[in-house]
């Protein structure tokens, strides 16, 4: 089926940005230099990189405008932790109240290395919902300690455990 939406080939600049219709959209940093295919819609541009879908985002009508998703700038920030409070990408970014507590429980415990512990939490946004996580962090925030790994323990699903047994019959 035809594909009603305006194709362009191009390159994401050092700043994971892709331009596109006089406006910037954010790519995950580990393919900034990378050439990139951008679909324009009519609600969203979809940027493409060997035929696998990369990033959504709203489109932007007017000109000369930015769209960022955080959680392409996360990688970045484990290199960069002090930037966590004045990255531009970050800014307007708005999580649930348990992120916040769980990042001053984590820097009064570790300074520097509880920030880049909640950096590591926030990395966990990659793969799971925000919704997700939060419920996570509340439970983990229930403990004395807590940190990345038993956040991302309580994201997956409670398994039964059952002890292997081995039949030993006629031996």
């Amino acid at each position: 089926p035809f594909d009603a939406c305006r194709k362009v080939s191009t390159t994401a600049d050092r700043l994971s940005l892709v331009r596109f219709d006089c406006n910037d959209y954010s790519v995950p940093v580990r393919l900034a230099h990378h050439t990139v295919v951008v679909k324009g819609y009519t609600e969203f541009v979809r940027i493409f990189r060997d035929d696998r879908m990369i990033a959504e985002h709203d489109r932007i009508w007017e000109k000369e405008d930015i769209a960022f998703d955080p959680i392409h700038y996360l990688e970045l920030l484990e290199r960069k932790p002090g930037a966590l409070d004045h990255a531009k990408p970050l800014h307007d970014w708005v999580l649930p109240e348990s992120f916040s507590l769980l990042r001053n429980r984590l820097e009064e415990e570790g300074r520097n290395r509880g920030t880049r512990e909640f950096i590591a939490v926030l990395r966990l946004l990659e793969r799971h919902p925000v919704a997700k996580v939060s419920t996570a962090i509340d439970k983990a925030l229930s403990l004395r300690r807590c940190n990345r790994d038993v956040v991302a323990h309580y994201l997956y699903p409670d398994e039964v455990h059952t002890p292997l047994t081995f039949c030993l019959d006629g031996r």
